[in-house]
């Protein structure tokens, strides 16, 4: 599979988000409590094959990154959106985690404010970086790619509103067939401590 330049446990199983496509279903909207959590679950469940499910620390230039969930074997990680962004991370991190985990299941993803700036730069970076290594990322979010960062009237024109809105574009490309058939480019024997 790692030669492929498709991944096959993404596509071709059953009808996607994305009209006419043969993608699986890749964002899950909703909360806890709904359907789509349950479906976002499954999905993990599936893909991981029952592998074990243990913690991965990533040495990223000296410092540690935690991947709280991760299937070595699948080339799988499972964090939540505030293990994420909610912690001082940046570029060199997120790249780090999309070399290492073909795939990346990020739950818990609330809908951005403005006054959230740095949460919602940390997304942008991550969403970039992601896109970069060509990682397959599943969501469990409050609120589709469209909706998922408010903004005022007084604020539309900021630079993060711009950068969002790229953001935006990026991510519903990623649940496209066409970029679930991209071929990874990440490595999966990066070294772990």
């Amino acid at each position: 599979m790692w030669a492929s330049d498709m991944d096959y446990r993404l596509v071709g199983k059953e009808s996607g988000s994305v009209k006419g496509t043969h993608a699986h279903k890749v964002y899950f909207i909703g909360d806890d409590n709904s359907h789509a959590k349950e479906e976002f679950e499954n999905l993990f469940d599936t893909l991981t094959h029952g592998s074990r499910v243990n913690p991965v620390i990533l040495d990223v230039s000296g410092r540690q990154v935690l991947v709280p969930r991760a299937s070595e074997e699948y080339n799988i990680a499972r964090m939540t959106f505030h293990d994420l962004c909610g912690k001082a991370k940046g570029a060199a991190d997120y790249l780090a985690i999309g070399e290492r985990f073909n795939t990346i299941f990020i739950e818990d993803v609330p809908r951005l404010k403005y006054h959230e700036v740095n949460l919602v730069r940390r997304w942008i970076t991550l969403i970039d970086s992601l896109y970069e290594c060509h990682v397959k990322v599943v969501l469990h979010a409050e609120a589709s790619p469209d909706e998922m960062f408010a903004v005022d009237l007084e604020n539309k024109h900021t630079d993060e509103v711009f950068a969002f809105d790229r953001t935006r574009s990026r991510m519903e490309e990623m649940r496209s067939e066409g970029y679930l058939k991209k071929k990874w480019i990440g490595s999966k024997h990066k070294p772990t401590v």
